[in-house]
């Protein structure tokens, strides 16, 4: 991976502590003996009065859920700068009073103090005079500050670049952390602390849209120091012989004619990279000089994230990073969160951690489309079958500018409460979090390939991010470039080659190329005629371990900013495949299954999904049958070795006849079913 920019934010370095808290891939270890089920449900304290609190988390944990998450904003506790309210005035703000219920309810706390939390508060919870204030602003091209065209009010964001703005949370930071560092696990409930939220530069993040801040540009130019190392490797990257570390500027309008200036937008997006990730980095150290130290921290990544210039692969500085999903249940959204899911559980296995679902929607708010109950559970149970094993449920307790929860406002259960605790119910009977999804399959997506899209990204302020969650492809969104029929050409290719997966039923997990495990058998990486060292690297050494590397539509011919490399990369020993169509990729992915004795399950009707969870003697204990569309089904599977299932919610049982297996989906539903003996 290319070094990181150097920040030039102060430095909270970590200090050696006591670690109270450890994660684990089942969930969370406190020192107890049992590990902690990472399952969640969000209550904002400061939205409800005091005497509703105990019921709000007497319902959580009823419900089988083990912490509440909460977040503690910025802006409601000191609404004037070194003013703070934490209970003195407003008893809704005593947030320590809040812990303490916790604490006796016997509920562990995920705490969340931004800075920026969104939450949908005006402002997204930051105080409106560190939004006015010059040194804490992001800045547009042309130095004017950057506008979130937000309801109820439009504000001007804070740049993560700012040395003034850094300063100012951790600031807040230490506030906090006088107050709460004292309910750390096992003096009190908090077990793990977030780093910021959903950090992809507060959604202005088109390439050219922002940060053009001046502690930005200096990161900027150390950033290009520590990539290009000489003048003559930046030049050389940058088509330009004048070009020096000092005179470099980044680009400022989207508009890329040839390929030989591409290296600046695609610099410029590596760097916006870098500067999230550096930003988390001051963030966390200033959480542990706070006091906030022995515990893990983590992030979420909102819907569309691969779109935005967060790379979870360079938070280092955070231990835990999640995703959140707020997705229906449709065929199109289906496959979506297998995408999501899948990367992020392949991200997580590698790191021994649990993947993590930071927001599991449950309800909606009202700038949002209505997602309804069935949407919810569906989304969770879907995620659970493609590898999740940790969740928060958001909302858990219903508040203002909020539609649907399990809880209502005053605290009581609903009834879609008692599906969800069916649900936890039913995954510890089947020990689901001890039961893992083995994939052999990678479908690798590098991360350069999504920087190069977003670097040819034709429509400037309106966001990449917001075109992938509207389903629109690279085709649809990218300058008509030299680059663009490259890229295309690899969205094609992953795109008909997760269908030919899908078909021959044989399972997969998508990938960015970081992580393979030694079991991996096939890995096919998209490349648009680009890839960065590393990663073939890492495609060389899977290899060399016995996996089958298949690389196309493209052979390697350009550098990540498509200059053409002087010496052609050696692909000897890699399957290289050119543009294919769903019939060709189906017919090698059959192919492959015969030549390398892998396991499919191939699912009828297509439109239906079959997933399937083993123990660690590689036994299948679980089956998920999930149907997207808005018709009831039957899917038909053969799962060889297995003569009945049954349903662990609703105790449907399905009888198999020599393997096969008839089972009855409702309409948008999902089934957990374990393996009889």
């Amino acid at each position: 991976m290319p070094p990181e920019a150097q920040s030039s934010a102060p430095n909270f370095g970590a200090h050696v502590s006591d670690v109270r808290v450890r994660l684990l891939p089942t969930g969370l270890d406190l020192g107890t003996g049992e590990p902690l089920p990472l399952f969640a449900g969000s209550m904002h304290y400061w939205r409800h009065p005091p005497d509703v609190w105990r019921a709000g988390l007497a319902s959580i944990r009823a419900m089988g859920l083990r912490l509440v998450d909460t977040y503690v904003p910025w802006g409601v506790h000191e609404a004037s700068r070194g003013q703070y309210d934490f209970g003195e005035v407003d008893a809704r703000l005593d947030v320590a009073r809040f812990l303490g219920l916790a604490h006796e309810l016997d509920l562990r706390c995920v705490l969340r103090p931004g800075p920026h939390i969104n939450a949908e508060l005006t402002f997204f919870g930051l105080p409106e005079w560190i939004l006015w204030s010059d040194e804490c602003q992001a800045r547009t091209p042309r130095g004017h500050p950057v506008i979130l065209p937000m309801v109820p009010r439009a504000f001007p964001v804070p740049s993560y670049a700012s040395r003034a703005f850094l300063g100012e949370t951790a600031r807040w930071y230490g506030a906090v952390g006088a107050r709460l560092s004292r309910f750390r696990w096992p003096d009190g409930p908090i077990v793990l602390v977030q780093v910021d939220n959903e950090g992809a530069l507060y959604f202005r993040d088109g390439l050219c849209d922002q940060d053009y801040h001046p502690d930005a540009l200096v990161s900027f130019r150390e950033f290009l120091r520590s990539k290009h190392r000489d003048r003559q490797g930046l030049r050389k990257a940058w088509g330009d012989d004048d070009v020096t570390f000092e005179s470099a500027e980044p680009p400022r309008r989207a508009a890329v004619p040839v390929f030989r200036n591409l290296g600046p937008f695609v610099d410029w997006a590596e760097f916006q990279e870098a500067l999230l990730s550096s930003a988390m980095q001051s963030m966390a150290g200033a959480l542990v000089k706070a006091g906030f130290d022995g515990l893990p921290t983590t992030h979420n990544l909102p819907i569309a994230h691969s779109a935005t210039p967060l790379d979870p692969d360079r938070m280092s500085a955070v231990d835990l990073v999640g995703i959140d999903y707020y997705h229906r249940a449709t065929p199109d959204d289906h496959k979506v969160m297998a995408r999501r899911t899948t990367e992020l559980a392949v991200r997580c296995e590698d790191g021994s951690r649990p993947a993590f679902g930071a927001e599991m929607g449950a309800g909606f708010p009202l700038f949002f489309p209505p997602l309804d109950e069935r949407d919810s559970l569906y989304t969770l149970m879907a995620a659970l079958a493609y590898g999740l094993r940790g969740f928060n449920l958001y909302m858990a307790v219903e508040r203002d500018r909020w539609i649907g929860a399990p809880i209502d406002a005053a605290g009581q259960p609903r009834p879609l409460a008692d599906a969800y605790a069916r649900l936890l119910s039913a995954m510890d009977r089947v020990q689901l979090l001890t039961l893992r999804r083995r994939a052999v399959v990678r479908l690798v997506v590098p991360r350069g390939l999504r920087r190069l899209a977003r670097a040819t990204h034709a429509f400037g302020p309106l966001s990449p991010a917001l075109f992938h969650t509207l389903g629109a492809g690279w085709s649809e969104s990218t300058l008509e470039h030299e680059a663009m029929p490259t890229l295309v050409a690899a969205e094609e290719a992953v795109r008909v080659f997760e269908e030919a997966l899908y078909a021959c039923g044989l399972p997969f997990s998508f990938a960015t190329g970081e992580t393979h495990t030694d079991e991996t058998r096939w890995i096919i990486c998209a490349c648009a005629g680009m890839l960065a060292p590393h990663i073939l690297r890492r495609l060389r050494a899977a290899r060399k371990a016995g996996a089958v590397v298949t690389l196309g539509p493209y052979a390697p011919t350009r550098d990540e900013t498509c200059r053409p490399l002087e010496v052609p990369e050696d692909v000897g020993g890699l399957e290289l495949v050119p543009a294919m169509d769903e019939e060709r990729a189906g017919a090698l992915v059959a192919r492959r299954i015969e030549e390398l004795g892998l396991d499919a399950w191939p699912v009828s009707p297509s439109d239906l999904y079959v997933c399937l969870h083993e123990d660690s003697s590689r036994k299948v204990r679980v089956v998920f049958a999930m149907n997207p569309t808005s018709t009831p089904g039957v899917a038909r599977v053969s799962i060889p070795g297995i003569t009945s299932l049954v349903d662990t919610v609703d105790a449907v049982r399905v009888l198999g006849v020599g393997g096969a297996f008839e089972i009855p989906l409702p309409a948008r539903f999902v089934r957990m079913m374990a393996v009889e003996a």
